[in-house]
């Protein structure tokens, strides 16, 4: 039997993904620091920050959506 997603289970799985990726941004960012690659450890930190801050505006955008 074939079963229909719903908008939560979709959206707890891209909230997972969206935190997996920031969370590998910033093992990157240290492995750069700690292999004395400064510019490059500061550009995967500011990707985590953007990530950081697109799982806000997609939980934002669902729970408004909620109301």
């Amino acid at each position: 039997m074939v079963t229909v997603p719903t908008e939560g289970e979709s959206f707890a799985k891209l909230i997972e993904h969206l935190r997996l990726a920031q969370e590998d941004a910033a093992t990157l960012a240290h492995l750069a620091q700690a292999n004395d690659r400064r510019k490059r450890a500061i550009g995967f930190l500011a990707v985590e920050q953007q990530l950081k801050l697109t799982v806000a505006a997609v939980t934002q955008l669902a729970t408004r959506a909620l109301q």
